[in-house]
């Protein structure tokens, strides 16, 4: 639990700009030697493909901290930074720069 509320952190805090789910490429395009796994490197050299301006951070996606993001925790982290955007869309505070 603790894991998971330090991931949500972590992305709330580098997702300054808002996210949108469609940007984000299907797990395979970051996944190229095709083992099951987004290791460090890979993501690192196709980051970009997120076209988001604040990325996610790879420890904080790597919740089992086995230096890999595999298909659930990629999916979670996509889950989450979508929420953070749809809750950023709706806050009427200054923490979102896109608030209402």
């Amino acid at each position: 639990m603790r894991k998971t509320l330090l991931a949500a952190a972590a992305l709330v805090t580098l997702s300054g700009a808002v996210a949108v789910a469609a940007d984000w490429p299907a797990f395979d395009k970051l996944d190229t030697n095709g083992n099951g796994v987004i290791d460090r490197i890979e993501y690192q050299k196709n980051v970009g493909a997120l076209k988001i301006e604040y990325a996610p951070n790879f420890a904080a996606m790597d919740e089992d901290s086995n230096n890999g993001v595999d298909e659930d925790e990629w999916k979670a982290a996509q889950k989450l930074t979508t929420s953070y955007t749809a809750r950023c869309r709706e806050a009427s505070a200054s923490w979102c720069k896109d608030a209402k």
